[in-house]
């Protein structure tokens, strides 16, 4: 029973939820809450409104990476077999109702925020759906399907004033995803140098445009560096490992490393659009997310 439960929660990959929850904390900060500039006028939410976006996107997440092993099933029994479904641990059939079960449970918390929130999950979850089914086998589209993923999961955080005017932020995540998942192209049997090259030029890419992000919004331009500092070292170092022994063992380090350090990142937006004890708020995520990544695989 305890590793049928165990089967299911490795199903989830809980290391990578509490990057779901840093989106939808630094999409509150972009709209202004938790903000002490006088640039936005003062705004309150309820905080059980914050929570249900909060559990909404973690609950979208977990559907997601679940029903991505479901889909996968044929391949990890062969590249993978020690996971759950190919394993006979947790049956093909069950897998998929969890998947679906937990996909909808984050739309219901997301629509009993507002509206938009409901309709933006229910975008999210289609685009989820795509990229497990369908996207992830092309080159070009698989990456570009689930950075689309991150870029809802941040306005999702945007959308809890019933609003999306900073909606063309989403374009961040896109980029920083669409990375990594080029990274991931390798994660089995290595030998994937350009595609290494070419995320670290979308890293820097990213890295540029927070910095001007910073520079237009912030009120000290200090903690956004900050941490923008501590994001290039945990996905540089990896990465530049991972281009120079190009084994699967370090290219999934340096995906592991990007995504974790997703968190960081979002902190780096958030501290630009709030508060420094804001940003270290969000950036507290990391070490849950890297705790559990010892007991539980990221990808």
């Amino acid at each position: 029973m305890v590793q049928k439960l165990l089967g299911y929660a490795r199903l989830a990959r809980p290391a990578n939820l509490p990057t779901a929850a840093a989106d939808i904390l630094t999409g509150v900060a972009v709209v202004g809450i938790f903000s002490s500039s006088d640039k936005y006028v003062s705004m309150t939410v309820p905080g059980i409104d914050i929570l249900s976006l909060v559990f909404a996107s973690v609950f979208l997440y977990a559907g997601g990476v679940i029903l991505n092993d479901v889909f996968d099933y044929r391949i990890d029994a062969v590249e993978r077999p020690e996971r759950p479904i190919p394993s006979g641990l947790i049956p093909l059939k069950w897998a998929a109702i969890y998947g679906i079960v937990v996909l909808l449970m984050g739309i219901v918390l997301a629509f009993l925020v507002n509206n938009w929130s409901g309709q933006l999950a229910i975008a999210l979850a289609a685009c989820i759906v795509l990229y497990d089914a369908v996207a992830k086998k092309y080159d070009f589209f698989g990456p570009l399907t689930m950075g689309i993923c991150r870029g809802f999961n941040l306005m999702l955080g945007m959308s809890i004033l019933g609003a999306l005017g900073y909606w063309w932020m989403a374009a961040i995540p896109i980029v920083y995803i669409f990375a990594i998942t080029l990274i991931s192209r390798g994660e089995v049997h290595g030998d994937n140098k350009n595609h290494i090259v070419l995320a670290g030029v979308l890293y820097a890419t990213v890295i540029s445009a927070v910095l001007i992000l910073a520079f237009l919004y912030t009120e000290s331009i200090v903690f956004p560096i900050l941490f923008l500092v501590l994001f290039s070292i945990l996905v540089f170092r990896p990465l530049i490992k991972a281009h120079s022994e190009n084994s699967p063992q370090n290219i999934k380090k340096a995906v592991m490393a990007g995504v974790l350090s997703l968190v960081v990142l979002d902190a780096s937006i958030a501290v630009s659009f709030s508060t420094w004890w804001y940003g270290l708020l969000i950036l507290a995520l990391l070490p849950i997310s890297k705790a559990l990544s010892k007991l539980f695989a990221v990808t």
